[in-house]
């Protein structure tokens, strides 16, 4: 009997398509085509502030009681029977400001059903990988917190929670209410979301070493992350998995032997100074020892060179590498080096 692969037979479908649409074959094609499509495990995202702004302010204590035992999370910290609480929630709500960020927002994001596809299909490669990556409940809210770049994605036991308002930034700049970075506000965008919740999710499964963190801790902890977000996402970009534009990307591989060898020459592999440190680890428009048109966060890709490399040399889980600290052991026996 001949064989079809998924491809092979949507051509063959185009083909013949007059000629089977009367026969019982179309039934059989169909459950065929179904099984090759990509699937993950089923997410829904509870929309948590269409609740608040859509809901009239007098029903809104009510339907919180009602449905207490879907927001009862940490990260959302919603108290209705606390009249303090109700008191700041309906001054939120009704601030004409946050009302401008909610409905800039849901003009972007009102369906996410596309996300809760993307987000259910990678985590279910996920817990593939790691069977203790399981969450329960996803939210989506507006924090209209735009102070702190890192208050994006939140997660806690098995909850997660998005900060959808975040990736809507592009389209507030004419309130200039906010005070961003342009480089920052151009990593706040729809292409963002996936990959910064499995992130969020690879940084709550990773144990980190403890007391102070030199800047190789800094480049495993990152490229765990990187790889963990290569497995789940392997169709996004990797400039985007980076947060860097293509054009930092390009500088980082045209570069990377630079990178370490200035790492290694300065003797700040295993520096703990955070002064020394915080440009080559937070973000910025470029890294200031490296010039215009460098790439950020450096030691986030050289973090992740070594990782790749050490999984391949190596047969560990991907438990077992989250739950590894001895940075200096992954990259010895990672065995990479720029150019290798």
């Amino acid at each position: 009997m001949k064989r079809y692969s998924c491809s092979s037979l949507k051509k063959l479908l185009s083909f013949h398509s007059l000629s089977l649409l009367s026969t019982p074959f179309l039934s059989l094609l169909f459950f065929f085509l179904l099984s090759c499509s990509p699937s993950g495990d089923p997410i829904h995202l509870n929309r948590f502030e269409q609740l608040l702004f859509d809901t009239p302010s007098g029903e809104l204590r009510n339907v919180l009681i009602r449905d207490s035992a879907l927001y009862n999370t940490p990260l959302l910290n919603c108290q209705p029977d606390d009249p303090e609480y109700m008191a700041y929630l309906r001054a939120f709500v009704s601030d004409p400001d946050i009302r401008y960020i909610y409905h800039k927002t849901d003009s972007l994001y009102h369906d996410l059903s596309w996300l809760e596809s993307d987000l259910g299909t990678a985590m279910k490669k996920a817990r593939e990988l790691c069977p203790d990556i399981i969450y329960d409940r996803y939210y989506t809210l507006i924090t209209a917190d735009f102070e702190s770049y890192d208050t994006r994605v939140f997660c806690y036991n098995r909850d997660l929670a998005i900060s959808i308002d975040r990736y809507a930034l592009p389209e507030m700049e004419e309130r200039n209410f906010f005070l961003m970075p342009a480089y920052l506000v151009n990593l706040s965008t729809r292409d963002h979301i996936l990959a910064d919740c499995m992130s969020a999710v690879a940084t709550d499964h990773i144990t980190l070493p403890m007391g102070n963190l030199t800047l190789l801790d800094h480049a495993i902890f990152s490229g765990k992350i990187l790889y963990f977000l290569d497995q789940t996402l392997p169709d996004v970009p990797d400039h985007i998995k980076l947060r860097y534009t293509p054009e930092q990307f390009d500088w980082m591989k045209e570069n990377v032997e630079n990178v370490w060898g200035a790492f290694i020459q300065k003797q700040l592999l295993f520096s703990t100074d955070k002064y020394e440190l915080r440009n080559l680890i937070g973000d910025g428009p470029k890294t200031n020892a490296f010039g215009d048109g460098s790439a950020p966060r450096t030691c986030d890709y050289i973090g992740w060179q070594i990782v790749k490399h050490y999984m391949d040399n190596t047969n560990v889980s991907l438990a077992d590498l989250f739950a590894d600290t001895d940075s200096r052991k992954i990259l010895n026996k990672s065995q990479w080096r720029p150019g290798k």
